[in-house]
């Protein structure tokens, strides 16, 4: 009875949590793009800058969509500087115990920082 094994060029490659990263990176980094662009527009050549007030941000944020569009911008800036980060504390930090307490302190910023935006987002008036 033979036996045929697989060749390693003809199976499917594996999909794990590096390659979802990569992937999310990828997208991520296109949607701030043009993120990133609407709101230096907006902030910087159609509205004067100095002119920026808390008045200003609570007539902008009157509109739901724009808090959603700010919250999105939050979101995926630390979502996506978070991931990059990350990729170079895998990179570049070699003893485990660096790592795990540079990854702790990295999440645990991130995760404030997430939180506290949300909430300023979520709850301005």
């Amino acid at each position: 009875m033979a036996v045929f094994a697989t060749p390693r060029s003809a199976r499917r490659p594996r999909q794990n949590f590096e390659t979802w990263a990569w992937l999310f990176m990828r997208v991520s980094g296109i949607v701030l793009f043009f993120l990133a662009l609407i709101h230096m527009y907006i902030m910087h050549i159609e509205n004067d800058v100095t002119q920026t007030t808390v008045a200003f941000v609570a007539h902008r944020w009157s509109n739901p969509l724009w808090r959603l569009f700010d919250w999105l911008l939050l979101a995926l800036g630390l979502l996506h500087g978070g991931n990059g980060l990350r990729t170079i504390v895998n990179d570049y930090v070699h003893r485990p115990v660096t790592k795990v307490i540079t990854k702790s302190l990295l999440y645990g910023v991130s995760g404030v920082l997430f939180l506290l935006g949300t909430i300023t987002v979520l709850t301005f008036h």
